[in-house]
This record gives structure tokens, sequence and C-alpha cells, in this order.
């Protein structure tokens, strides 16, 4: 399994190998990206991850990255190579047109045209052409793709035209948040300077707001947060607020929900896929909006402790285990293409 290290996919392929270690199955992970920090380092090594492997490159996604992606998909090789994987999972998609001797499953965890048109509001320019190509190699070369909404699959069936079977499975999560009563905050987590994020809208109306504002990740006044100090935000927070352009799930969100934080997100056709009724939803370019929903909040507390109650109903629903069951499905339909294909 390929993961790179910047985002959410690092957390998500734990938690995926972690689940599926429980159906006897061994995930060898190749990390690329930035250098693993030391929290990331005990992750893995309290991860069941068979073995581990990691590169420091830019990733495909990134300005000018195509001489990193060449030699990546060399070391990618050399590993298959020793390895012998009965299948390949590419989270990802220049990797899965490498010309592996296995079936390759295609995980959409994002892609950069449908974020320059949720965030930029344009289709991106003749700059990513190289980039649209690579992800229509790799999609052409997949047995199947999987979305972890179907919302992101729609988007990468009308940008690239797969042409392989795909199917969407929800991302899962568990974590123990520590046993605290809840205080009167709205938290945010994130990079500043993502703008699919739109941390940056909760900072505009902080001054207003009667609660505060604590926002936790790079660029932020907290900076980026620990693990375990994260857990503890979440755990005493009352509303977790996520108003972002583009996000085609939301871990932060679903940790939000297990920690029982009232949600307030972004409204957008994932966000609103996987959350329901379990959320409020605001208008990214609305700050007014925001600022009446989280003063709203604030001034009735039974509301929150409502919302919070649905959060945590839906979140506990995306275990890891229904997370893994998927991916087993989809795992058996790749390699018995392939036996009929070879």
């Amino acid at each position: 399994m390929t993961a790179d290290t910047v985002g959410g996919v690092w957390t998500y392929a734990l938690e995926l190998a972690n689940a599926l270690a429980d159906s006897d199955v061994e995930v060898s992970l190749a990390a690329m990206g930035t250098p693993l920090d030391a929290s990331q380092r005990a992750d893995l090594r309290r991860s069941r991850v068979s073995r581990a492997y990691a590169e420091t490159c830019a990733l495909e996604w990134m300005d000018d990255p195509w001489r990193d992606v060449e030699r990546m998909g060399e070391w990618l090789l050399e590993i298959a190579a020793d390895l012998e994987p009965d299948l390949v999972h590419v989270n990802g998609y220049a990797h899965a047109a490498l010309p592996w001797n296995a079936p390759v499953v295609v995980v959409g965890h994002s892609c950069v045209l449908s974020w320059h048109e949720a965030v930029r509001g344009r289709p991106a320019g003749p700059e990513w052409s190289l980039y649209r190509q690579a992800v229509r190699r790799g999609l052409a070369a997949a047995s199947v793709l999987v979305a972890p909404t179907q919302a992101m699959l729609d988007e990468l069936v009308r940008l690239y035209e797969p042409p392989c079977p795909r199917t969407v499975v929800l991302n899962g999560r568990r974590c123990s948040f520590p046993r605290v009563a809840k205080e009167p905050f709205v938290l945010a987590a994130g990079r500043m300077w993502d703008e699919a994020k739109n941390v940056e809208a909760l900072e505009r109306v902080a001054p207003k707001l009667e609660w505060p504002v604590v926002v936790a990740g790079d660029g932020s006044r907290l900076g980026r947060v620990p693990r375990p100090a994260l857990d503890r935000l979440l755990a005493r927070a009352a509303v977790f607020a996520a108003p972002a352009r583009y996000e085609p799930f939301g871990l932060a969100a679903l940790e939000a929900g297990l920690a029982a934080c009232a949600l307030v997100l972004g409204d957008i056709p994932s966000l609103r896929e996987v959350w329901g009724v379990a959320a409020v939803y605001v208008d990214p370019e609305d700050d007014e909006q925001l600022a009446r929903v989280l003063d709203g909040l604030a001034r009735d507390r039974d509301e929150v402790r409502r919302l919070a109650a649905r959060a945590r109903e839906r979140a506990a629903d995306l275990t890891p285990e229904r997370m893994a069951d998927g991916y087993l499905r989809e795992y058996r339909r790749a390699l018995t293409s392939h036996r009929v294909a070879a």
C-alpha cells in the first residue's frame, strides 16, 4: 500500500492496515512525502503494518514533481520485486500505471482538478496538463477505483472518465478520548494555508463570537498539535467547525464526531453525504452565516447536546471494520478480474 505523509491519507492507511490485519491481510506500507515525524513514527510502531518503507520526495499533486514521481516509481518496483505482493493498493494515481505483476486498486482521496474548481472557482490551467495525463494513465491501469464518498467518485468520473470498475467505501476511524466535561469553545483543525479547509474564515469571525475559537494546525496560533494534545482538545470542545470549500471525506470531522462535538460543516455535497442530519451546514463563502450559526449554538446548549449526540451516533457507524470489509470486497474483485485476464 502506498501512502503520503502530508495529510489524512497517512491516518487512513494505518487505520485500514490495522483493521485488515484482523482478516489475516498483511500490509506493507510505502510512505512518500515529507520525512516521518516523531508522532508518525510512534503511530507506525503501534500499528499492525507488516513492513514499512519511507522516502522523502515531492508528491504528484505538487508543483513540478515528475522527476521525483519517476524516482519513486523505480523505488516502488524494487520493493514489489522483493515482496511479490498479491495486490497493490495505490493511494494516488500516477504510480498505478507502473508495470506491476499484480492487480491494482486505486483510491481517489482527492484530486487537483476537482480541488481547483471547488476552491478557485475555475478549471485548472494548462500547467496541470501533465498531472491530468498521469491521473488518466493511472486510472486506465486500475483494476478497481475506490473513492471515500459518492461525491468524490462523481468528480473523478466527470473529470477523467475512468474505464475501470468503480465504487465507494466510506472511511472509518477509531479514537479514544479522555472523559472530561465539554467546555464552551469552538475547535477547528486544519492547515491555514489550505484554501480548501477555509480555516481562515473562523479566524475572521472569531473576534465577533460569544465563544472563543481554538484553531490547531500548520500556520495557526497553536501550530501543529501532537495527537494526544489534539485528542484532549476534541474531548473538551463543545463545537467543531470545518467550513470547508472542498473536503472529499473529512477525517477531522469524523474524529470530532467520535469525540461528541457538535459539527458545523461546509455546505458541500461530500459532507452532507457523510453526515446528513448529524451536522449543521454553512456556506463556506458566507462569514456572517458562519458567525450567526456559531453564536446561535453558544446560546442554545440543548441544541449543542442534541447535535453532539447525532454526530457521535453517526460517527460510531463509520468503523474501521466496516471500511476493511469494503476494501476486502474490492480486493477480491480485483484479484478475480486479474486471474480471468491472465
